[in-house]
């Protein structure tokens, strides 16, 4: 017999003990065919469809819009800025473009707040109701928000003596503020303390008025001595000089009325 019609040991790999099937298998996938198709990554390991993103992006949209509607404005600017706040303008914007304007009497109520603070707190408190024993109350005090003559001349001069509810206070005599005080800085603090405690004049002390008042104290007989209840006597008037309506719109940081001349 031939030996081409003796059959090859090799021709049922399968069969055969000494042939690795899972070798020879793999062995088939490494061809170039095989190369060329997507590996299968096995169960729950497929990737999202463009689709799911697309599901979930509309649905982060229509989300956002109903906080954003329910929040109750807590995303707006007005109700997550402080009252009375004065944007500044952006690095590089021009000096000639103007901020939005306020009333005068805000204007004045805030820039006197912050003089107060430096001046006034240590004695007549936040709350301007001092400490009953040691310095008296602003709140309702007729010299406060009396005539305005009569109260520069306390703030400019000090205190000796009885207040304006005849009481004489543990600390003898209140300083005087003048020292260093524009005519601006004595109307910014005239205001407040007229409109804030509980006080609500509803006027606007002028630079006008308060240059006034501070050419009334450079004239006293004795301008280092603090004035006394019967001193004042003789101010029990308002100021001369320019009156402001408090609704003026002004800018808040030139302070000069909105359409005025620098």
């Amino acid at each position: 017999m031939s030996s081409s019609s003796t059959p090859n040991p090799n021709s049922r790999p399968d069969l055969d003990d000494t042939i690795n099937v899972t070798t020879a298998h793999n062995s088939a996938s490494m061809t170039a065919a095989a190369a060329r198709e997507n590996r299968n990554p096995g169960s729950n390991k497929e990737p999202l469809s463009i689709a799911t993103f697309a599901v979930c992006a509309v649905i982060f949209i229509i989300c956002g819009s109903v906080i954003g509607n329910a929040s109750g404005g807590f995303f707006s600017y007005n109700t997550t800025i402080k009252p009375e706040y004065v944007r500044g303008k952006a690095p590089g914007v021009a000096d000639d473009v103007a901020l939005p304007p306020k009333p005068i009497l805000n204007v004045y109520v805030k820039k006197g707040q912050s003089l107060y603070s430096a001046k006034c707190n240590g004695c007549h408190g936040a709350d301007g109701k001092g400490d009953g024993a040691n310095y008296p109350s602003l709140v309702g005090s007729s010299w406060s928000t009396g005539h305005t003559e009569r109260f520069a001349q306390v703030i400019l001069n000090g205190l000796q003596g009885p207040t304006s509810t005849g009481k004489v206070y543990g600390a003898g005599v209140m300083p005087a503020q003048g020292g260093g005080m524009s005519a601006q800085d004595l109307a910014f603090i005239m205001t407040f303390i007229r409109n804030s405690f509980g006080n609500s004049v509803g006027d606007v002390v002028s630079p006008e008025m308060a240059q006034a008042a501070i050419d009334i104290a450079a004239k006293r007989s004795n301008p280092a001595a603090p004035v006394t209840a019967e001193e004042l006597k003789a101010h029990e008037k308002d100021l001369t000089g320019e009156k402001m309506d408090p609704t003026t719109l002004v800018d808040p940081i030139t302070f000069k009325p909105v359409g005025a001349k620098k």
